[in-house]
């Protein structure tokens, strides 16, 4: 499917990504095209799911979440249905802030945030009593190096 964009709908994505707020006749001024044509574009990628849409980018410590955690699941059976019900159980939590499903030993991997560990260690009750867990093991951050939330929309290398 990314064959289909051209550059303009490469750069269109690229300045959404630095800034979703930016007014279409800075956006048409910024990828060489005039305003009306831009504004077709943008809807396009937005119906072909090339954005997904838009979002403020918080940061959770100035609001008081001042604990990020990692949490490795490893579940106790692997049946389409167990593996729903965990992902249901995790969906309803809103301390987990990402669930990735992964292959290997460990089933999931889960990013939360939490204001203190008290709260936290509440949480981790609760996952370790979630249907088919088996066991939890957690790592808390420490700092975070990189938090890149756009995707790379440089030149691809051959």
């Amino acid at each position: 499917m990314a064959a289909r964009l051209d550059a303009i709908d490469q750069q269109i994505l690229k300045e959404l990504q630095e800034d979703g707020r930016i007014t279409n006749v800075e956006l048409a001024r910024r990828v060489g095209i005039s305003a009306p044509p831009c504004l077709r574009r943008v809807r396009a990628l937005e119906e072909a799911g090339y954005i997904k849409g838009y979002r403020a980018l918080l940061d959770e410590k100035l609001l008081g979440y001042e604990v990020t955690v990692f949490a490795m699941v490893h579940l106790t059976s692997q049946a389409d249905a167990d593996l729903k019900a965990f992902e249901d159980f995790v969906r309803a939590q809103p301390l987990v802030r990402e669930c990735w499903m992964l292959s290997g030993e460990i089933d999931f991997i889960l990013k939360c945030v939490a204001p203190d560990l008290k709260t936290f260690q509440a949480f981790v009750a609760q996952l370790t009593a979630a249907p088919h867990v088996r066991n939890v093991k957690t790592s808390l951050t420490l700092r975070n190096s990189k938090d890149a939330a756009m995707v790379p929309m440089e030149e691809k290398r051959r």
